[in-house]
């Protein structure tokens, strides 16, 4: 119970604005019990998607203090062409470091439907964290 715990609070806080590399985290956790692979798979999504729906919130009401359009930062400007041109889909791609982040933050400035952008971000973070078990259980 505890490595899963350590699992979803180490993933949530990665998919804050907060640096941090869950990935390494689920490494870690496998090697140390690697028959729980499907238990901490689905706690490490849940977690990160949960932490990216934090952001999308902060973005929400973030909106009150500085339209997207304002934001300077490279990251910024190039999430925000992303979004743009394919909007809610871009959100596939909120497992990216760095740039996924903001991805997530500008989906709540821009008020994307919030059904298909927990959706989609779950898909996204659940496709990554596949791929890291998917190699670590290979090895």
């Amino acid at each position: 119970m505890t490595l899963l715990w350590m699992m979803f609070s180490g993933a949530f806080l990665a998919a804050t604005l907060l640096p941090g590399g869950s990935e390494v985290l689920l490494v870690a956790l496998l090697d140390d019990a690697p028959t729980m692979w499907l238990q901490l798979l689905m706690i490490a999504t849940l977690g990160n998607t949960l932490g990216a729906m934090t952001s999308y919130g902060l973005g929400w009401t973030g909106r009150l203090a500085k339209p997207p359009q304002e934001m300077t930062s490279r990251s910024a400007q190039i999430a925000l062409a992303w979004m743009k041109r394919y909007g809610v889909w871009t959100l596939l791609l909120s497992w990216l470091p760095l740039i996924g982040d903001v991805l997530c933050l500008l989906a709540g400035w821009l008020k994307l439907p919030v059904f298909m952008s927990v959706f989609l971000i779950f898909i996204g973070k659940i496709l990554r964290y596949s791929v890291v078990v998917f190699i670590f259980m290979s090895v």
